[in-house]
Protein backbone atom coordinates (compact mmCIF):
# COMPACT_ATOMS: atom_id res chain seq x y z
CA UNK A 1 0.00 0.00 0.00
CA UNK A 2 2.77 2.29 0.75
CA UNK A 3 4.13 2.00 -2.78
CA UNK A 4 0.67 3.06 -4.00
CA UNK A 5 0.78 6.08 -2.09
CA UNK A 6 4.12 6.84 -3.32
CA UNK A 7 3.46 6.42 -7.10
CA UNK A 8 0.29 8.21 -6.38
CA UNK A 9 2.34 11.44 -5.04
CA UNK A 10 4.78 10.81 -8.07
CA UNK A 11 1.91 11.04 -10.89
CA UNK A 12 0.19 14.12 -8.89
CA UNK A 13 3.74 15.51 -9.43
CA UNK A 14 4.01 14.71 -12.65
CA UNK A 15 0.23 15.99 -13.66
CA UNK A 16 0.71 19.47 -11.90
CA UNK A 17 4.47 19.89 -13.68
CA UNK A 18 2.35 19.16 -16.62
CA UNK A 19 -0.03 21.67 -16.56
CA UNK A 20 2.65 24.28 -15.63
CA UNK A 21 4.53 23.93 -17.81
CA UNK A 22 2.03 23.75 -20.66
CA UNK A 23 0.61 27.04 -18.95
CA UNK A 24 3.73 28.58 -19.31
CA UNK A 25 3.65 27.51 -23.21
CA UNK A 26 0.56 29.61 -23.68
CA UNK A 27 1.64 32.19 -22.68
CA UNK A 28 4.93 32.48 -24.54
CA UNK A 29 2.94 32.10 -27.86
CA UNK A 30 0.24 34.44 -26.70
CA UNK A 31 2.94 36.85 -26.09
CA UNK A 32 4.61 36.37 -29.18
CA UNK A 33 1.39 37.07 -30.49
CA UNK A 34 0.73 40.23 -29.37
CA UNK A 35 4.21 41.44 -30.41
CA UNK A 36 3.92 40.43 -34.20
CA UNK A 37 5.00 38.10 -36.52
CA UNK A 38 7.89 40.71 -37.33
CA UNK A 39 8.69 42.08 -34.10
CA UNK A 40 9.09 38.81 -31.96
CA UNK A 41 12.52 39.23 -29.65
CA UNK A 42 14.58 36.23 -29.18
CA UNK A 43 14.22 36.25 -25.68
CA UNK A 44 10.99 35.37 -26.15
CA UNK A 45 11.68 32.80 -28.41
CA UNK A 46 13.84 31.33 -26.18
CA UNK A 47 11.52 30.77 -23.72
CA UNK A 48 8.80 29.01 -26.08
CA UNK A 49 11.60 26.80 -27.02
CA UNK A 50 12.41 25.90 -23.16
CA UNK A 51 8.55 25.79 -22.45
CA UNK A 52 8.60 23.43 -25.19
CA UNK A 53 11.41 21.34 -24.26
CA UNK A 54 10.35 20.65 -20.82
CA UNK A 55 6.94 19.60 -21.98
CA UNK A 56 8.41 17.43 -24.35
CA UNK A 57 10.59 15.66 -21.34
CA UNK A 58 7.21 15.53 -19.33
CA UNK A 59 5.91 13.06 -22.43
CA UNK A 60 9.02 11.27 -22.45
CA UNK A 61 8.44 10.59 -18.83
CA UNK A 62 4.62 10.09 -19.00
CA UNK A 63 5.12 7.12 -21.75
CA UNK A 64 7.98 5.52 -19.30
CA UNK A 65 5.02 5.59 -16.49
CA UNK A 66 2.79 4.28 -18.98
CA UNK A 67 5.13 1.45 -19.82
CA UNK A 68 5.44 0.42 -16.31
CA UNK A 69 1.77 0.55 -15.95
CA UNK A 70 1.08 -1.55 -18.71
CA UNK A 71 3.66 -4.35 -17.67
CA UNK A 72 2.47 -4.44 -14.25
CA UNK A 73 5.51 -3.04 -12.02
CA UNK A 74 2.87 0.07 -11.00
CA UNK A 75 0.07 -0.78 -9.21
Amino acid sequence: MDKRRTWRAQEQELVARWNSAVARHKEVVAEIAQAGGGSTSHALILKADKARAEIDALRRQVARLKVEFNSGKRY
